[in-house]
């Protein structure tokens, strides 16, 4: 193996993961722009549309939790061609579903092959780029959100033609050659890097007040975006055409991609976790002209600041908690990553069963707690830091010099 090769290496596995994060975020932001699409064709009621989250978060929970914390054991490589496989598969089953149990099926199955991947991708950006963790974390948030963006758009441009069930079927179509490129490239040797976690290791992670912080945190992040990602379309289509609505959601995950390469920048020369707070912090005004009802300019401008201000807050948040334990990756971000995927399957799981009682106007006032429970979260999980840091100063032999 010549010197050239685990850079070529390094840089083919990035294009990998990011085509793969790109796929991910497409495949994710059509759910919410078909919801009428299924309720049309299968006649089902806002309550069960609301399982459509859930559907594809709960398998992704399970895998992304079991591969994260076997990290450190596993044939990442193996495990990886298994996810993307199941994965398109899943999706062409979708594609021809008869009935809505079915089509639910197999989101479950899509998602849990999801989760295979998303378990090890961070793991190995981590250990390939361990002086610019922060920066390729938010990277690779940007490259899903490029694909969230052109969902609804997707979404729209599909259903302008043809059945909802082409969607399916191209995205499952688009993660074929990505198995073909992972079948026959090589892992390079610094993932290696990553340690198996032993009882004892995963006992000192669970008592951390500041990985327990970050957990809860991220999963009211996965909550706010979970909702708004699933019920932003349908609740905007209440007042303005359905296309428009659509294209609501793509205005929100626009912003994403400024968000993303601005906070990539900032996050070398400020702290993580102060910029967290200032993004939690000002996102709140901004959610709650959101759904307050507004409509033209208004509604446009509010939805593309609460995008702007929450594209930071998940890679900077993870990031955060793997420099606790940069060894053990893995675990810490299958924890972040399983929590923002409970929260991305209750949020909407809430609003669907509320706007069952209320309506989906009223329901979306449910977001703007969401945003204030998860700034208050930030701050607790900020005092942590700094009352450990302290701590650790106090405890060092040269405290005193």
């Amino acid at each position: 193996m010549t010197g050239e090769t685990p850079v070529a290496n390094r840089r083919v596995w990035l294009v990998a993961i990011f085509l793969f994060i790109v796929g991910d975020g497409l495949t994710l932001q059509t759910r919410g722009p078909l919801l009428r699409s299924f309720e049309a064709d299968f006649g089902v009621s806002e309550a069960l549309l609301g399982l459509v989250a859930p559907a594809g978060t709960i398998g992704f929970v399970v895998a992304v939790l079991v591969v994260g914390f076997l990290a450190g054991r596993v044939d990442i490589t193996r495990w990886l061609l298994v996810g993307v496989g199941i994965t398109a598969i899943s999706l062409l089953l979708a594609a021809g579903a008869p009935v809505y149990w079915l089509l639910l099926l197999f989101i479950l199955g899509q998602g849990t092959a999801t989760g295979i991947v998303r378990g090890l991708d961070r793991p190995i950006l981590s250990h390939l780029y361990p002086d610019q963790r922060a920066r390729m974390f938010t990277l690779h948030s940007l490259a899903w959100s490029v694909g969230a963006l052109f969902g609804p758009i997707f979404v729209n441009w599909v259903l302008a033609v043809t059945s909802w069930r082409v969607t399916f079927l191209l995205l499952g179509t688009f993660f074929m050659p990505l198995f073909v490129l992972l079948a026959r490239i090589e892992l390079p040797a610094a993932v290696e890097a990553e340690r198996d976690l032993s009882v004892a290791a995963f006992g000192r992670l669970v008592r951390d007040p500041v990985i327990l912080a970050m957990i809860a945190a991220i999963t009211l992040v996965g909550a706010f975006e979970g909702i708004i990602f699933t019920w932003l379309p349908f609740y905007a289509s209440s007042f303005i055409p359905m296309d428009r609505a659509n294209l609501l959601l793509s205005a929100y995950l626009m912003a994403y991609i400024p968000g993303r390469i601005c906070y990539s920048w900032l996050v070398d020369r400020i702290s993580a976790l102060v910029l967290v707070v200032v993004l939690c912090t000002a996102a709140v005004p901004a959610v709650a002209v959101m759904v307050s009802g507004v409509t033209g300019p208004l509604l446009y401008a509010s939805v593309l600041l609460a995008g702007f201000f929450a594209s930071g807050m998940f890679p900077l948040i993870s990031a955060f908690g793997i420099e606790r334990a940069p060894e053990y990756t893995g675990p810490i971000s299958a924890m972040g990553t399983g929590g923002a995927y409970v929260g991305l399957a209750i949020g909407p799981l809430i609003i669907g069963a509320a706007a069952e009682v209320t309506g989906i106007a009223a329901a979306m006032g449910i977001t703007v707690f969401v945003a204030v429970g998860l700034t208050i979260t930030v701050l607790l999980m900020w005092v942590l830091d700094r009352l450990t840091v302290r701590r650790d100063r106090q405890s060092s032999p040269t405290a005193g010099d």
